[in-house]
Protein backbone atom coordinates (compact mmCIF):
# COMPACT_ATOMS: atom_id res chain seq x y z
CA UNK A 1 0.00 0.00 0.00
CA UNK A 2 1.80 3.30 -0.96
CA UNK A 3 0.58 6.16 1.51
CA UNK A 4 1.91 9.81 0.28
CA UNK A 5 3.20 11.98 2.78
CA UNK A 6 2.56 15.80 2.45
CA UNK A 7 4.09 18.55 4.46
CA UNK A 8 2.81 22.33 5.14
CA UNK A 9 4.91 24.30 2.78
CA UNK A 10 3.35 21.58 0.03
CA UNK A 11 0.08 22.62 1.13
CA UNK A 12 0.53 25.88 0.81
CA UNK A 13 1.59 25.43 -2.73
CA UNK A 14 -1.87 23.79 -3.75
CA UNK A 15 -3.98 25.33 -1.52
CA UNK A 16 -5.27 28.97 -2.27
CA UNK A 17 -6.94 30.87 0.75
CA UNK A 18 -9.77 32.03 -2.13
CA UNK A 19 -10.27 28.23 -3.03
CA UNK A 20 -10.11 27.01 0.77
CA UNK A 21 -13.35 28.77 1.62
CA UNK A 22 -15.11 27.67 -1.30
CA UNK A 23 -14.02 23.67 -0.64
CA UNK A 24 -15.13 24.66 3.42
CA UNK A 25 -18.71 26.50 1.96
CA UNK A 26 -19.75 23.12 0.26
CA UNK A 27 -18.17 21.00 3.31
CA UNK A 28 -20.61 22.92 5.60
CA UNK A 29 -23.69 22.51 3.23
CA UNK A 30 -23.05 18.57 2.78
CA UNK A 31 -22.97 19.00 7.00
CA UNK A 32 -26.35 20.94 7.26
CA UNK A 33 -28.11 18.70 4.82
CA UNK A 34 -27.57 15.07 6.11
CA UNK A 35 -24.66 14.36 3.83
CA UNK A 36 -21.82 14.23 6.47
CA UNK A 37 -21.45 11.33 9.29
CA UNK A 38 -19.53 13.38 11.73
CA UNK A 39 -19.25 12.38 15.67
CA UNK A 40 -18.87 14.85 17.95
CA UNK A 41 -15.02 14.86 18.41
CA UNK A 42 -13.81 12.58 21.40
CA UNK A 43 -11.64 14.62 24.01
CA UNK A 44 -8.96 13.11 26.09
CA UNK A 45 -7.96 16.05 28.44
CA UNK A 46 -3.83 15.88 29.38
CA UNK A 47 -4.30 17.61 32.87
CA UNK A 48 -0.39 17.03 34.41
CA UNK A 49 0.34 19.30 31.22
CA UNK A 50 -2.49 21.40 30.54
CA UNK A 51 -3.49 20.16 27.43
CA UNK A 52 -5.85 18.24 25.22
CA UNK A 53 -6.29 15.90 22.44
CA UNK A 54 -8.59 15.68 20.10
CA UNK A 55 -9.85 13.17 17.85
CA UNK A 56 -12.17 14.02 14.43
CA UNK A 57 -13.29 11.67 12.05
CA UNK A 58 -15.83 12.58 9.49
CA UNK A 59 -17.50 11.04 6.11
CA UNK A 60 -18.64 13.36 3.39
CA UNK A 61 -21.09 11.32 1.52
CA UNK A 62 -21.93 13.50 -1.41
CA UNK A 63 -18.40 13.66 -2.18
CA UNK A 64 -17.32 10.49 -1.27
CA UNK A 65 -14.06 11.66 1.07
CA UNK A 66 -13.32 10.20 4.08
CA UNK A 67 -10.86 11.25 6.82
CA UNK A 68 -9.71 11.40 10.78
CA UNK A 69 -7.63 14.18 12.11
CA UNK A 70 -5.97 14.04 15.51
CA UNK A 71 -4.76 17.27 16.73
CA UNK A 72 -3.47 18.17 20.26
CA UNK A 73 -3.53 21.94 21.94
CA UNK A 74 -1.35 22.60 24.44
CA UNK A 75 -1.30 26.11 25.66
CA UNK A 76 2.36 25.71 27.81
CA UNK A 77 3.69 25.05 23.86
CA UNK A 78 4.04 28.73 23.42
CA UNK A 79 6.98 29.52 26.45
CA UNK A 80 8.97 26.76 24.77
CA UNK A 81 8.81 28.52 21.31
CA UNK A 82 6.54 25.51 19.56
CA UNK A 83 3.22 25.58 18.68
CA UNK A 84 0.38 25.33 20.67
CA UNK A 85 -1.70 23.36 18.30
CA UNK A 86 -0.17 20.47 16.37
CA UNK A 87 -2.22 18.19 14.29
CA UNK A 88 -1.81 15.49 11.62
CA UNK A 89 -4.58 14.59 8.88
CA UNK A 90 -5.31 10.91 7.62
CA UNK A 91 -7.24 10.95 4.48
CA UNK A 92 -8.85 7.06 3.68
CA UNK A 93 -10.14 6.19 0.13
CA UNK A 94 -13.88 5.99 0.84
CA UNK A 95 -14.24 2.91 -1.49
CA UNK A 96 -12.13 0.58 0.06
CA UNK A 97 -11.15 2.10 3.60
CA UNK A 98 -6.99 2.15 2.85
CA UNK A 99 -5.41 5.12 4.00
CA UNK A 100 -3.84 7.01 0.95
CA UNK A 101 -2.59 10.11 2.43
CA UNK A 102 -0.92 11.80 5.63
CA UNK A 103 -0.22 15.55 5.87
CA UNK A 104 0.84 17.94 8.18
CA UNK A 105 -2.19 19.06 10.46
CA UNK A 106 -1.35 22.02 12.16
CA UNK A 107 -1.11 24.38 9.16
CA UNK A 108 -4.51 22.62 7.84
CA UNK A 109 -6.23 23.21 11.07
CA UNK A 110 -4.97 27.08 10.76
CA UNK A 111 -6.03 27.22 6.84
CA UNK A 112 -9.20 26.03 7.00
CA UNK A 113 -10.57 27.46 10.48
CA UNK A 114 -9.60 30.90 8.61
CA UNK A 115 -11.49 29.57 5.57
CA UNK A 116 -14.68 29.03 7.82
CA UNK A 117 -14.08 32.83 8.74
CA UNK A 118 -13.86 33.65 5.36
CA UNK A 119 -16.66 31.44 4.49
CA UNK A 120 -19.21 33.28 6.84
CA UNK A 121 -17.81 37.02 6.13
CA UNK A 122 -18.80 36.53 2.89
CA UNK A 123 -21.86 35.84 3.68
CA UNK A 124 -22.67 37.72 6.58
CA UNK A 125 -20.52 40.27 6.88
CA UNK A 126 -21.80 44.27 5.35
CA UNK A 127 -20.92 44.39 1.64
CA UNK A 128 -18.93 47.98 2.51
CA UNK A 129 -17.22 46.41 5.43
CA UNK A 130 -13.68 47.84 5.45
CA UNK A 131 -12.29 47.26 8.66
CA UNK A 132 -11.27 44.57 10.78
CA UNK A 133 -9.88 43.84 14.51
CA UNK A 134 -8.31 40.60 15.15
CA UNK A 135 -8.06 39.46 18.78
CA UNK A 136 -5.07 36.91 19.45
CA UNK A 137 -1.84 37.54 17.30
CA UNK A 138 -1.04 33.35 16.67
CA UNK A 139 -1.39 31.52 13.93
CA UNK A 140 -5.23 31.40 13.70
CA UNK A 141 -5.18 35.21 13.65
CA UNK A 142 -2.98 35.15 10.69
CA UNK A 143 -5.14 32.81 8.71
CA UNK A 144 -8.37 34.74 9.85
CA UNK A 145 -6.80 37.96 8.89
CA UNK A 146 -6.07 36.33 5.14
CA UNK A 147 -9.88 35.11 5.10
CA UNK A 148 -11.35 38.09 5.79
CA UNK A 149 -9.64 40.23 2.94
CA UNK A 150 -9.98 37.63 0.47
CA UNK A 151 -13.81 38.27 0.77
CA UNK A 152 -13.96 41.97 1.81
CA UNK A 153 -12.07 44.90 0.76
CA UNK A 154 -10.30 45.51 4.09
CA UNK A 155 -8.50 48.69 4.37
CA UNK A 156 -7.42 49.09 8.06
CA UNK A 157 -6.73 46.98 10.68
CA UNK A 158 -6.02 46.91 14.40
CA UNK A 159 -4.27 43.99 15.88
CA UNK A 160 -4.58 43.25 20.38
CA UNK A 161 -2.52 40.80 22.19
CA UNK A 162 -1.73 40.61 25.69
CA UNK A 163 1.72 40.42 24.67
CA UNK A 164 2.56 43.55 22.82
CA UNK A 165 5.71 41.86 20.76
CA UNK A 166 3.64 38.98 19.31
CA UNK A 167 1.25 41.58 18.07
CA UNK A 168 3.95 43.49 16.25
CA UNK A 169 5.67 40.96 15.32
CA UNK A 170 2.79 39.66 13.86
CA UNK A 171 1.95 43.06 11.99
CA UNK A 172 5.64 42.85 10.33
CA UNK A 173 4.96 39.23 8.75
CA UNK A 174 1.53 40.55 7.48
CA UNK A 175 2.30 43.51 5.85
CA UNK A 176 4.85 41.49 4.16
CA UNK A 177 2.59 38.90 2.55
CA UNK A 178 1.16 41.71 0.11
CA UNK A 179 -1.92 40.51 -2.48
CA UNK A 180 -5.19 41.49 -0.77
CA UNK A 181 -3.92 42.20 2.73
CA UNK A 182 -3.22 46.04 3.22
CA UNK A 183 0.28 47.26 4.77
CA UNK A 184 -2.36 49.68 7.22
CA UNK A 185 -2.30 47.41 10.36
CA UNK A 186 -1.77 48.84 13.93
CA UNK A 187 -1.23 47.29 17.09
CA UNK A 188 -4.38 48.14 19.63
CA UNK A 189 -3.24 49.39 22.86
CA UNK A 190 -6.71 48.43 24.25
CA UNK A 191 -9.84 45.98 23.18
CA UNK A 192 -11.59 49.34 22.82
CA UNK A 193 -9.82 50.98 20.32
CA UNK A 194 -9.71 47.39 18.23
CA UNK A 195 -13.06 46.93 18.62
CA UNK A 196 -14.39 50.60 18.26
CA UNK A 197 -14.54 50.87 15.00
CA UNK A 198 -14.20 47.47 12.82
CA UNK A 199 -16.59 46.19 10.78
CA UNK A 200 -15.49 42.67 11.20
CA UNK A 201 -13.80 41.16 14.47
CA UNK A 202 -12.06 38.31 14.75
CA UNK A 203 -11.52 36.31 18.01
CA UNK A 204 -8.84 34.13 17.77
CA UNK A 205 -7.84 33.36 21.80
CA UNK A 206 -8.12 30.70 24.05
CA UNK A 207 -9.33 33.02 26.77
CA UNK A 208 -11.63 32.10 29.67
CA UNK A 209 -12.93 35.63 29.99
CA UNK A 210 -14.62 38.20 27.24
CA UNK A 211 -11.63 39.74 25.39
CA UNK A 212 -13.83 42.95 24.73
CA UNK A 213 -17.20 45.10 25.63
CA UNK A 214 -19.85 44.42 24.48
CA UNK A 215 -20.80 48.13 24.50
CA UNK A 216 -18.07 48.68 21.93
CA UNK A 217 -19.23 47.23 19.36
CA UNK A 218 -21.39 48.68 16.87
CA UNK A 219 -24.30 47.95 14.90
CA UNK A 220 -23.80 46.10 11.79
CA UNK A 221 -20.41 44.57 12.92
CA UNK A 222 -19.99 41.32 12.27
CA UNK A 223 -18.27 38.59 14.51
CA UNK A 224 -15.75 35.58 13.90
CA UNK A 225 -15.18 33.57 17.11
CA UNK A 226 -13.12 30.48 16.80
CA UNK A 227 -10.77 30.51 19.78
CA UNK A 228 -13.09 28.75 22.33
CA UNK A 229 -13.51 25.24 21.16
CA UNK A 230 -14.49 24.31 25.24
CA UNK A 231 -17.24 24.36 27.60
CA UNK A 232 -15.58 27.24 29.91
CA UNK A 233 -13.74 29.36 27.40
CA UNK A 234 -15.83 32.22 26.53
CA UNK A 235 -14.45 35.17 23.88
CA UNK A 236 -17.45 36.71 23.45
CA UNK A 237 -19.75 38.70 26.02
CA UNK A 238 -23.02 37.41 27.34
CA UNK A 239 -24.78 40.72 26.22
CA UNK A 240 -22.96 40.69 22.33
CA UNK A 241 -24.23 36.47 22.31
CA UNK A 242 -27.71 37.62 23.62
CA UNK A 243 -28.16 40.80 21.07
CA UNK A 244 -26.54 39.36 18.27
CA UNK A 245 -27.67 36.93 15.52
CA UNK A 246 -26.75 33.58 15.74
CA UNK A 247 -24.78 31.16 13.50
CA UNK A 248 -22.71 28.10 14.02
CA UNK A 249 -21.10 25.62 12.19
CA UNK A 250 -22.45 22.68 13.58
CA UNK A 251 -25.53 23.21 16.38
CA UNK A 252 -24.82 19.71 17.61
CA UNK A 253 -21.38 20.68 18.19
CA UNK A 254 -21.86 24.26 19.72
CA UNK A 255 -24.14 23.18 22.41
CA UNK A 256 -21.76 20.45 23.49
CA UNK A 257 -18.46 22.18 23.35
CA UNK A 258 -18.47 26.66 22.96
CA UNK A 259 -18.58 28.07 26.07
CA UNK A 260 -19.62 31.47 24.06
CA UNK A 261 -23.07 30.01 24.08
CA UNK A 262 -23.28 27.05 26.80
CA UNK A 263 -22.29 30.01 29.19
CA UNK A 264 -24.82 32.45 28.85
CA UNK A 265 -27.36 29.42 28.27
CA UNK A 266 -26.57 28.73 31.69
CA UNK A 267 -27.22 31.88 33.14
CA UNK A 268 -30.96 31.84 30.86
CA UNK A 269 -29.75 34.56 28.50
CA UNK A 270 -29.96 32.68 25.18
CA UNK A 271 -31.79 29.31 24.27
CA UNK A 272 -30.88 26.53 21.58
CA UNK A 273 -33.70 28.13 19.99
CA UNK A 274 -31.73 31.82 19.12
CA UNK A 275 -29.02 29.93 16.54
CA UNK A 276 -30.58 31.18 13.48
CA UNK A 277 -28.99 28.91 11.40
CA UNK A 278 -25.90 26.66 10.96
CA UNK A 279 -23.77 28.48 8.03
CA UNK A 280 -24.49 25.48 5.50
CA UNK A 281 -27.68 26.23 5.90
CA UNK A 282 -26.80 29.91 4.23
CA UNK A 283 -24.72 28.05 1.71
CA UNK A 284 -27.28 26.08 0.59
CA UNK A 285 -30.30 28.72 0.72
CA UNK A 286 -32.56 27.28 2.63
CA UNK A 287 -31.88 29.91 5.63
CA UNK A 288 -31.27 33.54 5.32
CA UNK A 289 -28.13 35.29 6.40
CA UNK A 290 -27.85 39.20 7.43
CA UNK A 291 -31.59 40.96 7.34
CA UNK A 292 -29.89 44.87 7.14
CA UNK A 293 -26.77 46.80 7.65
CA UNK A 294 -27.92 47.30 11.63
CA UNK A 295 -27.71 43.71 12.74
CA UNK A 296 -24.85 42.24 14.96
CA UNK A 297 -23.81 39.27 13.17
CA UNK A 298 -21.71 35.96 15.03
CA UNK A 299 -20.27 33.44 13.90
CA UNK A 300 -19.44 30.86 16.47
CA UNK A 301 -17.15 28.09 15.38
CA UNK A 302 -15.64 25.26 17.23
CA UNK A 303 -14.41 23.40 14.03
CA UNK A 304 -15.89 20.89 12.44
CA UNK A 305 -14.21 17.42 10.89
CA UNK A 306 -15.81 17.84 7.23
CA UNK A 307 -13.68 21.21 6.85
CA UNK A 308 -10.55 19.26 7.74
CA UNK A 309 -11.56 16.32 5.39
CA UNK A 310 -12.90 18.42 2.75
CA UNK A 311 -9.55 20.62 2.00
CA UNK A 312 -7.13 17.81 2.87
CA UNK A 313 -8.56 15.94 0.00
CA UNK A 314 -8.69 18.89 -2.43
CA UNK A 315 -5.16 19.09 -1.08
CA UNK A 316 -4.17 15.50 -2.16
CA UNK A 317 -5.70 15.47 -5.32
CA UNK A 318 -3.39 18.61 -6.36
CA UNK A 319 -0.48 17.44 -5.21
CA UNK A 320 -0.69 13.72 -6.83
CA UNK A 321 -1.35 15.55 -9.97
CA UNK A 322 1.74 17.97 -9.21
CA UNK A 323 4.08 14.99 -7.85
CA UNK A 324 3.97 16.81 -4.52
CA UNK A 325 4.61 14.90 -1.20
CA UNK A 326 6.72 11.49 -0.66
CA UNK A 327 5.62 8.23 -1.04
CA UNK A 328 6.22 5.54 0.98
CA UNK A 329 5.42 1.56 0.86
CA UNK A 330 3.58 0.27 4.23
Amino acid sequence: MNLRIISRDEICRVAPMAQTIEIVKQAFAQLSSGHADVPVRTQLGIAPHNGVALFMPAYLSKSDQLGIKVVSVFPRNAAHGIPTINALVIVVDAQTGRPSAVMDGTYLTALRTGAASGAATDLLACHDARTVAIFGAGVQGRTQLEAVCEVRAIEKIWVFDIDQATAGAYIDEMQMRGGRIPTDIVVASSPTEAVRDADIICATTTSRNPVFAASDVRPGTHINAVGGFTPNTQEIPDAIVSRALLFVDSREACWAEAGDLIIPRTKGLISEADIRAELGEVVSGTKRGRPDDQAITLFKSVGNAVQDVAVAAMVLDAAAKLGLGAEVEV
